[in-house]
């Protein structure tokens, strides 16, 4: 942390920016302890994260909200390496707490996830969003987050962002690094464009992966629970119970509007946009 101002400076882990309490305490996170029934939920940060853990979340309690509003987000699912302001519990911390199974959450590029997680070959599902509405919806989080150095204007955010200069590197490395990992361990590879498009279909391919069976009525009630509007007025999911000196909502809300439109983006990252696009596309293949 930067102590004259009091926020989080990046500090590169093998290469990758993360924040400077994350490499303080990487020794605790590349240690972590994974379980076999582990669930681990990965994605770029502000790709849908909260979202999935939601739906999985719904999804082992068999569609009941009650039973998924008794506790926010942020500690059903630990960060695990997130280190947030005493006293809050760090994400190691809660996980260590946790009973399994555990529904578990990182930003971590595939080459720094810690290796229990391989060892056990516990599942993973990872979402993937479209680098446009990823770049805005980070753009904005960075504003509202108090623990990181203000972002400054949109278009020194966006070169940071299209060089890899932010938390956790380049968007393009961190999504294509997990959809060549899904090709040899158990990792579910999601679009925040089809779980849009379609959530139902997308509950279902998820439940498939967790080897649970989802009724059309508990299927009903989780696309309800689920869905953004939902989400964005339960204290529960939208990160309101965290104090304002770690999230400001009076600057952007944590949910926002749950897609952006590109008109923010100069001609030159569109171009950036379908050099990627391209690349994803013929990997697929």
């Amino acid at each position: 942390m930067d102590h004259e101002s009091g926020h989080w400076r990046l500090v590169k882990i093998e290469g990758i920016p993360l924040s400077s309490k994350t490499a303080e305490n990487w020794e605790q996170i590349r240690g972590f302890q994974a379980r076999p029934d582990d669930l681990l939920i990965c994605t770029y940060p502000k790709a849908g994260t909260s979202w999935i853990q939601e739906i999985v979340d719904m999804i082992y309690h068999e569609g009941d909200p009650q039973k998924c509003d008794q506790l926010p987000l942020y500690q059903r699912s630990p960060f695990i390496e997130l280190f947030l302001p005493k006293p809050i519990l760090s994400g190691v911390q809660e996980a260590k707490a946790m009973p399994s199974p555990r529904i578990l959450k990182t930003h971590l590029p595939v080459q720094l996830l810690p290796s229990s997680f391989w060892e056990h070959n516990c599942k993973i599902i990872y979402l993937a969003r479209n680098i446009k509405d990823n770049a805005v919806s980070y753009f904005n989080f960075s504003r509202m987050n108090q623990l990181i150095l203000n972002p400054g204007e949109w278009n020194d955010f966006l070169e940071n962002f299209v060089a890899g200069k932010g938390m956790c590197g380049s968007w393009f490395d961190h999504v294509c690094g997990w959809w060549k990992a899904k090709d040899h361990h158990p990792i579910l590879y999601l679009f925040y464009e089809d779980m849009k498009e379609d959530p139902a279909r997308e509950i279902q391919k998820i439940a498939k992966f967790l080897g649970l069976g989802v009724p059309e009525l508990v299927l009903n009630q989780i696309v309800q629970h689920t869905a953004f509007e939902s989400m964005k007025a339960n204290p529960m999911t939208n990160y309101t119970t965290l104090p304002s000196s770690i999230l400001d909502h009076t600057v952007s809300p944590f949910m926002r509007k749950g897609g952006d439109q590109p008109d923010k983006f100069q001609p030159y990252l569109k171009q950036y946009c379908r050099r990627v696009e391209g690349t994803l596309h013929s990997g697929s293949e």
